[in-house]
């Protein structure tokens, strides 16, 4: 099958419908991320199913269960190769998206992405504790979201401080969200964060199973957070 089949396939029953356009701009995508991937390391995933249901399905899966308003802002912390960011952004054009990470050639092939699929985002290059210090990014944002790999109590140090108050932070999750969940609800809470909702789903075509973490952010985040990386590596919250 071609990237617009397992990816119509992948999402037949989301709340999201993909347009012609937005298939379009997925093939194209895919096609940059697996050239620019030899390059540079993007993903291990490079087959058209697997990036179609492992990447592309599972970033927007987080609108099966996330209401996300029109014109909302967007920042995709650490976001990589794109993913959740770009991805919703596709889908819903609306957002006001910022894409940041810390390595700039990531962020030249998103940039790249962008242009070829004629959407806008900002780019930030820095490191998430650096980002969130400077007062143009700290709690200006109605969602962050993530797909990192750390351990929620530390990713939510990254997160939460871009988040305003009554604002989302949505981390998308492995199978194994529970333990991390009991790990973090310190961290949560010195920084102003509350988890409402975990929502557990097998992604189709056998791509396995996730988790997707709402976190509610009631109380601002105090000043000392986040911390510099190497104390939240060395003594995380």
């Amino acid at each position: 099958m071609s990237m617009k089949n397992y990816l119509l396939e992948a999402t037949k029953d989301f709340k999201i419908k993909l347009t012609d356009t937005q298939i379009k701009q997925f093939e194209i995508y895919f096609n940059l991320l697996v050239e620019w991937n030899e390059k540079i390391n993007l993903t291990a995933i490079t087959d058209e199913q697997g990036v179609a249901v492992k990447h592309f399905a599972d970033s927007l899966s987080l609108f099966n269960y996330i209401d996300v308003p029109m014109g909302a802002s967007v920042i995709d912390v650490g976001t990589g190769a794109g993913f959740p960011g770009l991805v919703l952004k596709i889908a819903r054009p609306d957002i006001k998206l910022t894409l940041l990470d810390s390595l700039n050639k990531r962020l030249v092939f998103l940039q790249t992405v962008l242009n070829e699929t004629g959407l806008e985002a900002n780019l930030v290059h820095s490191r998430a504790e650096d980002g969130a210090k400077k007062v143009e990014y700290r709690e200006q944002y109605d969602f962050a979201v993530s797909r990192a790999v750390a351990q929620l109590n530390v990713l939510s140090e990254y997160c939460l401080a871009y988040v305003k108050k009554d604002g989302k932070f949505v981390a998308l999750k492995g199978p194994n969200a529970d333990e991390e969940i009991s790990n973090a609800e310190k961290a949560l809470k010195l920084l102003g964060g509350k988890l409402i909702n975990k929502y557990n789903f097998d992604l189709p075509q056998d791509g396995g199973n996730r988790n997707i973490l709402e976190i509610i952010k009631v109380n601002t985040t105090s000043a000392k957070y986040p911390r510099n990386s190497g104390k939240i590596k060395a003594s995380p919250l």
